[in-house]
């Protein structure tokens, strides 16, 4: 399996400015090349980069190397542009934002991540610096910081290309590493792992990681967004998107805790992880206009990724069953109803009379449903 480490980069002055201007440089050209390529309607790597190739070294003062990384990530954003235009997520033909991105050229933010391969970036795992290419020549003994462990998985498992990135005036390098897949064992039970808003996550075992604070703190963030957004100024426009960037390192932040813990006590008890396939749940369910909001910044999808590749990593199996009527069926005696479920909290039959806490009667409900899914996926094939 593939896993990303982000390492930070501790340069000197000059060696910050040196990377400043190597990543603008690169930027530019890259801008550049994304112009040649939509007014020729070139999207291929080969042509493009035939079409491209002296002008960049010319103009912006790149080496071979570069270049051929600049023209490779110019390719690579429109391949994406195309998968997301083909995927909707640009909403129909005929929206503005749709013709847009259809009859514009791609710009690349002056200090948009620009990757670095082996022949121009290298590590030196011992001295703990790297050694990289700028305009200004060959940059070597720069510092990087990183913890013991992501510091051992570089050295076994680092291959391919490495991104530069900037970030509020802190410079990363984020490493692409192989990690081999670890064997997954047989789980002798499962953890039913219900999402939702009000609790992120509540598992069958009656552990609740609730989501109080991380509504608080969204809807602290909403009012701060629609106080800026009315000044209407570059300012504002600067501050809104650190703003949406602290946010976002926030939640994932909670997402990583909640299911580092529920992997740990998986793998702890021998037992599998599953949670509910949600996938489309934006256009199955109609809210009224105060809910979209609450809905849309819902970070179930995350934390459900989260899981699955924390899951993998461990060797924790991992399934996603049907979540049709989880949480107003009976565990018992598996009676459905929609008055089963008398408000968000409670749980209470009308048939059997069980009762309990909602979520973690649909956390029951998920993991009974992993258990008659396990059997069907490690059942052997039937002979013709």
């Amino acid at each position: 399996m593939k896993l990303v480490i982000q390492v930070k980069l501790l340069p000197t002055p000059e060696q910050a400015s040196a990377l400043e201007s190597t990543l603008r440089a690169c930027n530019r050209a890259a801008t550049y090349a994304s112009q040649i390529g939509f007014a020729q309607d070139i999207k291929d790597r080969n042509g493009l980069q035939k079409e491209v190739y002296a002008d960049l070294k010319a103009t912006f003062g790149l080496s071979a190397q570069p270049v051929v990384r600049t023209v490779k990530k110019v390719v690579d954003a429109y391949a994406s542009l195309k998968a997301n235009l083909r995927a909707g997520r640009f909403g129909p033909p005929t929206s503005k934002r749709y013709r847009k991105a259809v009859s514009t050229p791609i710009v690349f933010r002056p200090e948009a991540a620009q990757p670095f391969d082996d022949r121009c970036l290298s590590w030196q795992y011992d001295a703990r610096t790297v050694s990289i290419w700028t305009v200004d020549g060959r940059t070597k003994g720069i510092r990087f910081a990183c913890s013991p462990d992501r510091l051992k998985t570089l050295v076994t498992c680092r291959k391919g290309e490495s991104d530069l990135v900037r970030r509020g005036g802190k410079w990363f390098l984020v490493a692409t590493c192989e990690i081999p897949d670890p064997h997954v064992y047989e789980p002798v039970d499962w953890i039913g792992v219900d999402r939702g808003i009000v609790n992120l996550a509540t598992t069958s075992d009656g552990t609740n990681h609730q989501g109080r604070r991380l509504t608080r703190y969204r809807r602290w963030q909403a009012r701060k967004r629609a106080e800026l957004q009315r000044k209407q100024t570059r300012s504002a426009t600067r501050r809104l998107a650190r703003r949406r960037q602290k946010e976002q390192r926030h939640a994932t932040h909670v997402n990583h805790r909640i299911s580092k813990e529920i992997v740990s006590v998986a793998q702890r008890t021998g037992r599998g992880i599953a949670v509910e396939e949600l996938g489309g749940i934006r256009e199955r369910v109609r809210l009224r206009r105060d809910q979209r909001g609450t809905l849309s910044a819902w970070p179930f999808h995350r934390l459900g990724q989260h899981l699955a590749y924390k899951a993998k990593k461990a060797g924790v199996p991992f399934l996603e069953v049907d979540a049709r009527h989880t949480s107003q069926r009976c565990p018992r005696c598996g009676h459905t109803e929609r008055a089963n479920r008398p408000d968000r909290d409670l749980f209470r039959c009308r048939r059997c009379g069980l009762a309990g806490p909602a979520d973690v009667v649909a956390g029951v409900n998920v993991r009974d449903r992993a258990r008659s899914a396990w059997v069907l996926v490690t059942a052997p094939a039937s002979s013709p």
